[in-house]
């Protein structure tokens, strides 16, 4: 589309500032007065409640419950698990004060759970008869972050964390993978967006996990963006908790945990996969407003008689829908609600009204289409999955053209300093290569993919003999 909204900087001039503008500007969130906190706006919020409400009820099918635990974690429970507080202790956030009084003991802003729902699974384990245990919470979790950036990386942000406990570790592998798979179904079904999904390598796992598996998205300026994980913890953390139960043979059993999640982070990804210079392009499922009505010579007493109509008739049928009666003019109106990436924009005025039909424009390709007023409805949910579809096609049309097989780090650089996206390379498994790349290239391993297709048999890096190929990128 064409670049009519001069307030927003153009993507190709400077990314970082596109995405800033777009988030202040269509109203998604606003900073606080406490740095690295945000305020989610009315709108940004209304996203995240529409993933939350998709995401919630897969989990439940699958016989997920959900909980609350408290905010706070004693400093004593989260050091019982080493290899996990030594990941979390920068980043902590600490209460030392309560009301007047020094604290007997520091209290933790949680990070994440694991600690406390581990220590709350210790009191309600007893036996197989009490498993599986599939919880998870909806809450917001605080790690002290250096630099931030609005729903990317901030220092207090909104997620789910599922904490579950199994009998086997093949019943708790299977949950790693299972909502590994749903988090990428609801990329796919309702944000429009691909992800590659595959294994963490032991350097960028999650701190005391025995495996960390990821989706990962790509963005326009061809980096990557890890967009949610889930993790098998095997025993360890049970073993530190002293969580046992008594199994079917009368023997006691140490259960097999698995934690995943996803955040707010998502609607980084849907603004930057789906954006362009006009501002949000947004997937018609995670629309606040799926359909805007803009009245042409609203004055006119029949142009607003049937723009309500169009609004009664559309509400009615479960769309989301607003009708825009301020008194700015419809090119105002339009540039709004195209920066606010509304899917399907109705335009009706008096010469409409005479002929029986409106004008739809879509969002995303701006083609418009005039349409009988009878098939109004039929016709706006028809494109809902046109729209979704398009944009589906255009992200996995990006991610496939950024996936660049390296056989030496010369093609690794290039890759990353001209193409951007992922470079697949083979990999001997030392963490000292990826320290290396890292190092030289300011690119860190995204995943192994699960589809694991070798191209050659030695690492680019040091020469041994390769196991797996490995997805490199420079990422958020």
């Amino acid at each position: 589309m064409e670049n009519k909204n001069e307030s927003i900087t153009r993507q190709e001039d400077d990314f970082a500032q596109w995405y800033t503008d777009v988030c202040k500007k269509a109203e998604l969130m606003d900073y606080s007065s406490t740095k690295g906190f945000i305020i989610y706006r009315p709108y940004g919020y209304a996203m995240w409640e529409l993933i939350q409400k998709d995401l919630d009820a897969k989990f439940k099918e699958l016989g997920v419950q959900n909980v609350y635990m408290p905010m706070v974690i004693p400093e004593s429970l989260l050091q019982k698990e080493k290899d996990h507080i030594e990941g979390f202790a920068p980043e902590c956030l600490v209460a030392t004060i309560g009301g007047k009084n020094q604290l007997e003991e520091k209290l933790i802003i949680r990070p994440t759970s694991e600690t406390i729902f581990c220590d709350h699974f210790a009191k309600v384990i007893n036996s197989y008869r009490d498993l599986p245990l599939q919880y998870n919470q909806w809450c917001s979790v605080v790690r002290w972050e250096k630099t931030t950036r609005p729903f990317l990386r901030g220092s207090e942000f909104l997620w789910q964390e599922g904490h579950t406990m199994y009998e086997t570790e093949e019943e708790a592998r299977n949950d790693a993978i299972t909502i590994l798979n749903t988090y990428d179904e609801c990329g796919r079904d309702l944000m429009a967006i691909p992800f590659v999904k595959g294994r963490k390598t032991d350097k960028e796992k999650f701190a005391g996990a025995e495996e960390t598996y990821s989706i990962e998205a790509l963005m326009p300026d061809g980096k990557g963006l890890q967009s949610g994980t889930t993790h098998y913890f095997g025993t360890g953390f049970a073993h530190a908790f002293n969580i046992q139960f008594l199994g079917r043979d009368n023997k006691v059993h140490t259960p097999h945990e698995t934690s995943w999640g996803v955040s707010t982070r998502l609607l980084g990804a849907i603004i930057m996969v789906h954006g362009d210079d006009n501002g949000l392009v947004l997937p018609p499922k995670v629309a606040p407003v799926q359909v805007v009505i803009i009245p042409i010579q609203q004055k006119k007493p029949e142009v607003m008689e049937k723009a309500n109509e169009y609004f009664k008739v559309l509400k009615a049928a479960g769309i989301r829908v607003k009708l825009d009666d301020s008194n700015n003019t419809p090119g105002w109106k339009y540039s709004e609600w195209e920066m606010k990436g509304v899917p399907v924009r109705l335009e009706v005025g008096p010469r409409d009204i005479q002929n029986g039909v409106c004008v739809l424009a879509k969002r995303n390709t701006g083609d418009k289409l005039t349409v009988n007023e009878n098939e109004v409805v039929e016709t706006v949910q028809k494109l809902f999955v046109t729209i979704h579809d398009e944009m589906y096609e255009k992200a996995s049309k990006y991610l496939a053209d950024h996936m660049t097989k390296v056989q030496s780090l010369d093609e690794l650089q290039n890759a990353l300093d001209n193409k951007g996206g992922y470079a697949e390379m083979m990999w001997c498994g030392d963490e000292a290569c990826e320290n290396k790349i890292k190092e030289l290239y300011q690119a860190t391993s995204r995943c192994m993919p699960f589809e694991q297709k070798p191209f050659g048999d030695t690492c680019p890096c040091c020469g041994k003999p390769a196991k797996k190929v490995v997805l490199f990128a420079r990422a958020y």
